[in-house]
């Protein structure tokens, strides 16, 4: 929340864009045996053989999606990267290449550009990622990044939104809820910080929460966890807009509807903590609070033994007829209808 009040500052103007980009690039390593031409040429050149590659692309505008008051700049750029590969995972596939695109406004210096592909090539070099190019531009209006990123697998590996059945198991790795509350608590401070430049924050007791806004992390993981366990999802998709529009989505796609029951959300200790601290509720949250980037898939009832005394994952209801709905099993037993009440970047 504090500042340096006298930072060096590098004229982006001076390097101009190809030299911009020449500095920011220079130390990014080659990893991927796909990777045949990255960054230097009009476009990277890359080989997946018999593989399938899987595309997808994200766009990250400052006061939309992130708000620099509270998100570190290197922070901002190893999760613009995860928000990426989420999902990549989110189609059982395995993430080998990202492009990053920037537009900065002459209020960053060089030193703060640098801040932020420290983020990107932490990112890259946590998750074992090529970077193979990108854009820089100039903008009017603050901070945009967008980022692309491709995988690859299997045809028969990759999980689809659109196959799940009636009696499948709906399943989520990790916990719920904790990114949205960790938002809560960073926006609180940023108000008294206005009101109160000296303050010091105390975060002590929300390190999890805000660990899991500021710098979550992909479940690459969870391709390798699920072969292990001899399970192929019948669909699959990444919760970053919230518990119960990823369910919908699931839902539309599948031509299904859903039990998803109270009493299984998997919620961390310090997050209901925190919501009662905030006088939220914490199902309310764990279901439509988003940038969880868990993942959200169904399987057979077949696979029910191998995955339920697994720690890595929840199973949280289960697949119903089309025509019986979407709805929330309280704890009192009680039917809720769903609704995709979670993240929409074009509400008014």
């Amino acid at each position: 929340m504090l500042e340096n009040k006298n930072p060096q500052r590098t004229s982006i103007s001076q390097l101009g864009e190809f030299g911009l980009i020449e500095h920011l690039t220079k130390n990014f390593e080659i990893r991927q045996p796909s990777t045949l031409k990255g960054i230097g040429d009009d476009a990277a050149v890359i080989d997946f053989k018999d593989k399938k590659a899987v595309v997808s692309t994200d766009l990250l505008i400052e006061g939309i999606h992130f708000d620099l008051a509270y998100m570190p700049l290197k922070h901002l750029g190893y999760k613009a990267v995860v928000v990426n590969l989420s999902d990549i995972c989110a189609m059982n596939a395995k993430p080998t290449q990202i492009t990053v695109s920037i537009a900065i406004s002459n209020r960053f210096p060089l030193e703060a550009v640098e801040e932020l592909y420290a983020g990107i090539a932490l990112a890259a070099n946590e998750y074992k990622v090529d970077v193979i190019g990108g854009d820089t531009t100039s903008s009017q209006t603050g901070l945009f990044i967008s980022i692309t990123a491709l995988g690859e697998a299997d045809e028969s590996e990759i999980v689809y939104r659109n196959g799940a059945k009636a009696n499948d198991l709906l399943v989520v790795s990790g916990d719920l809820g904790a990114a949205y509350m960790g938002l809560q608590v960073l926006e609180r401070e940023k108000q008294v910080f206005l009101v109160n430049p000296q303050s010091q924050p105390d975060l002590d007791a929300y390190t999890y929460l805000i660990e899991r806004q500021l710098k979550p992390e992909a479940r690459t993981d969870v391709r390798t966890l699920l072969h292990a366990l001899e399970i192929k999802p019948t669909s699959m998709i990444d919760v970053s807009d919230g518990l119960s529009s990823e369910i919908l989505h699931l839902c539309k796609q599948s031509g299904v509807g859903c039990n998803l029951f109270e009493e299984k959300l998997p919620i961390d200790p310090q997050f209901i903590n925190t919501c009662e601290e905030f006088n939220i509720d914490a199902t309310t949250v764990a279901i439509n609070g988003g940038e969880d980037y868990e993942l959200l898939f169904t399987i057979g009832l077949d696979d029910f033994d191998k995955i339920k005394a697994n720690p890595n994952f929840t199973v949280i209801g289960h697949m119903v007829d089309e025509k019986e709905g979407a709805h929330l099993i309280t704890r009192a037993n009680t039917k809720i209808a769903l609704k995709a009440r979670g993240w929409n970047a074009l509400e008014e």
